[in-house]
């Protein structure tokens, strides 16, 4: 029963212990004992962490690179819409400036056209005024010629 009890919780750590302490043959055996199984333990618990570590740093590292390749499909995603804004707006960019490079030209015509439409006259346009030779003689509001 007690061999059961102590295979149940120190393992095969007190068969190495045991045979550590009749391979030694210390003066005391029992506090060589306590020592060896004290050691133990302290070493024990150290790879635990050690290995409890290294399992942290790899999800760490596996999150880190999940992030990064985000990051980058982020910055792909970006990029691309903002080639599609930048395709998009330039027609709108180039019809913005022909129109106003048209209202220029539409502004700078303004003149010769008043000046050409001075000078035409036009059947049933009272407000305009003639400049013919016979204007001047005809009464107001008849028909030209």
């Amino acid at each position: 029963m007690e061999t059961d009890y102590l295979k149940r919780c120190f393992g095969t750590c007190l068969g190495q212990a045991l045979a550590e302490v009749a391979k030694v043959r210390p003066s005391d055996p029992i506090e060589y004992l306590a020592h060896w199984l004290y050691h133990y333990r302290n070493t024990s618990r150290a790879k635990e962490e050690d290995s409890r570590e290294k399992i942290r740093l790899k999800e760490e590292y596996d999150n880190s690179l999940k992030e990064t390749e985000m990051t980058e499909m982020l910055k792909q995603e970006e990029c691309q819409i903002q080639q599609k804004y930048d395709k998009c707006h330039q027609p709108l960019v180039s019809v913005a400036s022909s129109t106003m490079k048209t209202v220029f030209i539409q502004e700078n015509t303004k003149p010769v056209e008043k000046d050409g439409l001075r000078q035409e006259s036009l059947p049933g346009t009272p407000n305009m005024a003639f400049r013919h030779k016979i204007a001047p003689r005809m009464p107001p509001g008849s028909k030209s010629p």
